[in-house]
């Protein structure tokens, strides 16, 4: 399995009406901590310690809230927020 980054719980059916160009953000966003997340967590699922604290991204047009989950190798975009700026 390797790293993917993927939306979770609410944020999924948000991302069916806001704009192409506002999630075109976010994934790009997405990708980076995808990146980050593999470097910094090299054993992945063999992993033994807590998750670490998620956080949120201020992206063009709104924001998002993400949670990585070192064992399932995921990025989880928890909640978006477009806000038209």
């Amino acid at each position: 399995m390797s790293w993917k980054w993927e939306y979770a719980f609410g944020a999924e059916a948000a991302a069916r009406t806001a704009p192409a160009d506002f999630l075109a953000a976010v994934s790009q966003q997405a990708e980076e901590l995808v990146r980050a997340a593999e470097a910094l967590h090299v054993h992945g699922r063999g992993d033994e310690g807590t998750d670490p604290e998620g956080g949120d991204i201020i992206v063009s047009g709104g924001m998002f809230e993400y949670q990585v989950v070192v064992r399932s190798e995921r990025v989880y975009v928890v909640q978006i927020t477009y806000l038209g700026f």
